[in-house]
């Protein structure tokens, strides 16, 4: 994860390893969600994104920005945006500039983060924590990835998978603190 950020403070990404790590107090939020894009080609549509297959992308059909928009039933805490994306395959269809939008719903929609992708080959990190180092998550019922621009100038992109990563949820509910072990939850509660 660590090569992956690599540039982040420049506003500058590039891409690592094909094997995906996070840490481990994160799940990933992105079941729970209705996926939608504003256009893609026959086959190349929001199933590529979400099939855990490297081999297949969605592929975009229009003019910019591309948008993947992921849409919540209640407001959920979102941390991280993971996508995997391979210059050498994909060329001119690579993402070089994304926007990161949240909010309720389309209306109301305001940019949290922009990053430059610089030739990137493999899974891409893009933490959503704000400038404030308390602010660790965005909380929100909706977040929209948005291709502004392309390397080589070029028209549609290629983004072969997406996931979006939130805190794990604290398994006994209004306690302040979180256990991990067995023994401990067992007994956590007092009765």
């Amino acid at each position: 994860m660590a090569d992956s950020l690599k540039g982040e403070e420049e506003g500058k990404l590039t891409g690592g390893e094909q094997q995906l790590v996070v840490d481990g107090d994160l799940r990933e939020m992105a079941k729970k969600a209705v996926w939608s894009v504003s256009s893609c080609k026959p086959g190349n549509g929001v199933a590529s994104l979400r099939d855990d297959n490297l081999d297949t992308y969605w592929q975009s059909d229009g003019s910019q920005p591309h948008l993947v928009n992921i849409q919540f039933q209640k407001k959920v805490k979102l941390q991280l945006v993971v996508m995997y994306v391979d210059f050498k395959l994909d060329e001119s269809y690579t993402p070089s500039k994304v926007s990161i939008r949240a909010g309720d719903g389309f209306h109301n929609l305001k940019e949290i983060k922009v990053v430059e992708l610089v030739k990137p080959l493999g899974w891409v990190h893009i933490s959503l924590s704000g400038s404030d180092p308390r602010e660790t998550f965005v909380n929100t019922f909706m977040l929209q990835i948005a291709v502004l621009s392309n390397h080589l100038n070029g028209r549609d992109t290629h983004v072969r998978q997406i996931k979006v990563y939130g805190p794990q949820p604290n398994p006994i509910p209004h306690q302040p603190f979180q256990f991990v072990s067995t023994e401990f939850i067992t007994y956590s509660t007092v009765r």
